[in-house]
């Protein structure tokens, strides 16, 4: 059974909008997975530690057959393969992504949290989800993507800089 899953996609290192791409690319690769839709790129600020490029975001939606655990897996081989390596936490990378929602699933495990628990804090998520998916709705607040934007309190810069 196909299932909807959006994940946000960001970098900070090296050519940000080509990993961006590459990351989408290898998710568009993968046998049953398919990216339906893309938001555009938006250029944002560091968030969590400050001292580091700024980055570019993303945010795409799949149809999946994979199990949210096979989708983990996925992505951290997706963020290796494009030279992601262990580092501190919020440090600069060259690609990242993030499981957001799911559905309406609410999982609560020690390596996997969806909805994403810092998805409402940051502007640098919700503004790209809000440009694909303005209506899905966080079954944990029960608010859409739109409104959860509209009460974000981030003040840091989003700032769009290409099209998908």
């Amino acid at each position: 059974m196909q299932q909807r899953v959006l994940l946000s996609i960001g970098s900070n290192l090296s050519d940000r909008i080509k990993n961006c791409r590459n990351a989408i690319e290898r998710l568009n690769r993968t046998e049953d997975v398919r990216v339906v839709r893309c938001s555009s790129f938006y250029e944002t600020s560091p968030w969590g530690r400050k001292a580091q490029p700024d980055f570019v975001n993303c945010a795409v939606e799949l149809l999946t057959g994979l199990s949210p655990w096979q989708m983990l897996g996925l992505v951290k081989s997706i963020e290796k393969e494009l030279g992601r390596t262990e580092g501190e936490r919020w440090s600069p990378r060259p690609i990242d992504l993030d499981i957001i929602l799911w559905e309406d699933k609410i999982i609560d495990h020690e390596k996997l949290k969806v909805p994403h628990p810092l998805m409402q804090k940051r502007r640098f998520v919700l503004v790209p989800l809000a440009e694909i998916a303005p209506d899905w709705i966080d079954p944990l607040t029960g608010k859409t993507i739109r409104e959860l934007l509209k009460a974000c309190k981030d003040t840091e810069k989003t700032r769009k800089v290409s099209n998908p």
